[in-house]
């Protein structure tokens, strides 16, 4: 069974999609089999892999859990994109939104994506979910069938503001949704190493969430060349693999990986 992973965070412009579509990239390239789920109607991710004409797309993540909703026939694999990379993506567009509303009434609505993706999820080590800028009803969906969460937050002094409303969130999705849900880490981003702004921003994440989350050591620099790969449908690997956002990319999948064995050792541990 993969492991699930939302990446999550209610504020915008954190690098959520750019740390989604570049973690799968490097947990590929760790021998890893990896679905990336773009969970936004702006469908951001799946511009970013290159996929521009996303209003033609048929099958997306909008339309499976439609399905799901209305009981009808869910053509799962119908809706995968194989990516160049290694990666396979289920897009997303602005189907999407209308499935916000039609949560409201569904029966079970928590679990419409859990249930939407049900039959694949044994097929894939990691299927990593690109959470939109809100905490709505996909949000929660997308929460209610991870395993654990990672918040990208930006390395600026408001990077912290709302820390707190999410973390909420995921404790009372832990306690009444998904017992299963632990958070995975906070993974400051657009890290501008010329100023001491980012360590003073690290500083206060260790001061007021270190002793409940993980603060990744691994830190996503700024750096124009991701951008820019952003527009090609290319990864950073593919773009620039020697640059720095490539390496610490590599590095954070490298922590992913090693607390996973972590947690399998301890779970090992408790059996015995």
């Amino acid at each position: 069974m993969s492991k699930v992973i939302a990446i999550a965070n209610q504020k915008g412009g954190v690098g959520k999609t750019t740390t989604t579509f570049s973690l799968g990239v490097a947990l590929a390239k760790q021998g890893k089999k990896v679905l990336l789920i773009d969970a936004d109607p702006q469908g951001d991710l799946t511009t970013c892999m290159g996929y521009y004409n996303q209003d033609e797309l048929q099958n997306t993540i909008g339309t499976l859990m439609s399905d799901t909703i209305y009981d009808k026939e869910i053509k799962i694999r119908e809706s995968i994109l194989h990516h160049k990379e290694g990666i396979d993506l289920i897009p997303s567009n602005l189907d999407l939104s209308a499935v916000e509303i039609s949560l409201v009434n569904a029966m079970s609505r928590e679990f419409t994506l859990k249930n939407s993706i049900k039959d694949i999820r044994e097929e894939y080590d990691y299927i990593l979910i690109d959470c939109m800028p809100s905490l709505g009803m996909v949000t929660i969906n997308a929460l209610a069938c991870s395993d654990k969460i990672i918040i990208p937050v930006q390395g600026e002094y408001l990077a912290a503001k709302g820390m707190g409303h999410l973390l909420k969130t995921v404790n009372r999705v832990h306690n009444q949704i998904n017992s299963n849900l632990k958070i995975g880490g906070v993974l400051l981003t657009l890290v501008d190493k010329r100023t001491n702004l980012s360590k003073n921003v690290r500083n206060i994440l260790d001061e007021n969430y270190g002793q409940y989350v993980k603060i990744y050591n691994t830190e996503i620099p700024k750096a124009i060349n991701t951008a820019k790969s952003s527009s090609t449908g290319k990864s950073i690997f593919e773009y620039d693999k020697n640059s720095p956002v490539a390496e610490a990319y590599r590095n954070l999948a490298k922590e992913v990986l090693a607390d996973e064995r972590e947690r399998t050792r301890n779970e090992a541990s408790k059996v015995r």
